[in-house]
């Protein structure tokens, strides 16, 4: 969420200029702590947002997938489709969140939400369930399906997504509930290792490579075992295609028309200049709002992962991805 000042005034600077905000998910952090504290820290920026935009569209993703718990419960098993209405209770985490965007008008959509009729928008979290970069919730969704299984011929439908994800991310709700991980330093063990893997010179690059042979190793045991196919390749290169082709594979399982796809999830926007437009084809990502020192790493201004990009949809033409933090 927006914490640093110029960051949230630079957003709300340029709300009026549109009709409608959406929040394509993780729109709160539910990880780190105990929901209410999430909600807490939000407020100021939630009310900003709403007061700022006639309409708000809420999409929620992985790291704020609790607030669904409520109305996944309560909800008659008709198919998600790709886009379901969402009612909320006001005594719940996601009827707080709503109630703090007032006086915009909220809709809630999951698990993704029709822009125009060729422009589809998800959060991109059913992709983890394709990825080849041995990344958390891969080996999630990998654990659970070896468990419990799967449809023949994998996943076809939302829900099969929902069955092979949701039980990682109640462990790491009910984990978030009783006071979220301590890493130390900030950020996750996945950036943590991550930033480690891809080390630079001298004694960092010896525990580096040590790191590289036990990743190889462990990523053999696994595809062993049933969990891959996983790579044990973390770099750049590899973060940004095996997303992409994850989720273009879900895409494709899905049925998804759409001549163009907006996700998020990865922190990685694009495509940006400098881009091969072939890897991205139909996908434009639109980035993360949270400031994350060690993959932005020395280069802020350049860096894909840096925060303020937005993805902007006209009533026709493409879908335009811009950075509303970039100087003028």
């Amino acid at each position: 969420m927006l914490r640093r000042e110029p960051e949230r005034a630079a957003l709300v600077a340029r709300l009026g200029e549109f009709d409608r905000l959406v929040l394509l998910g993780d729109t709160l952090e539910l990880r780190h702590g105990p929901a209410r504290a999430a909600l807490s820290q939000a407020e100021p920026v939630l009310r900003e947002l709403g007061s700022g935009v006639g309409e708000v569209v809420v999409v929620p993703g992985n790291h704020d997938h609790a607030l669904l718990r409520g109305w996944l419960e309560r909800r008659d098993p008709t198919p998600l489709g790709l886009e379901t209405a969402v009612e909320w209770d006001d005594r719940e985490a996601l009827g707080s969140l709503v109630s703090a965007l007032a006086p915009a008008h909220v809709r809630v959509a999951y698990p993704g939400v029709w822009l125009r009729e060729d422009v589809y928008a998800i959060h991109g979290h059913y992709g983890d369930r394709h990825n080849t970069v041995p990344i958390l919730e891969r080996l999630g969704a990998g654990l659970t399906v070896r468990v419990a299984g799967e449809p023949e011929g994998g996943p076809a439908r939302a829900e099969d997504y929902e069955a092979a994800l949701a039980p990682m991310y109640a462990w790491a709700d009910t984990i978030a509930q009783s006071g979220g991980l301590h890493l130390g330093g900030g950020g996750s063990f996945q950036i943590a290792a991550w930033q480690t893997l891809n080390g630079g010179a001298g004694r960092r690059s010896l525990r580096s490579r040590a790191m590289a042979l036990g990743l190889a190793a462990a990523v053999a045991g696994l595809n062993r075992a049933g969990m891959g196919p996983l790579r044990p390749d973390v770099s750049g290169v590899a973060l940004r295609r095996g997303a992409l082709a994850g989720f273009t594979e879900v895409l494709d399982r899905l049925d998804v028309s759409a001549g163009h796809v907006i996700f998020g999830h990865t922190h990685r926007a694009g495509p940006l200049p400098a881009d091969d437009r072939e890897e991205w084809r139909r996908l434009l990502n639109a980035g993360s709002w949270v400031h994350e020192a060690r993959f932005i790493g020395d280069d802020p201004l350049g860096s894909p992962y840096r925060p303020g990009f937005a993805a902007v949809v006209g009533d026709d033409g493409l879908p335009e991805l811009i950075n509303v933090l970039d100087p003028a």
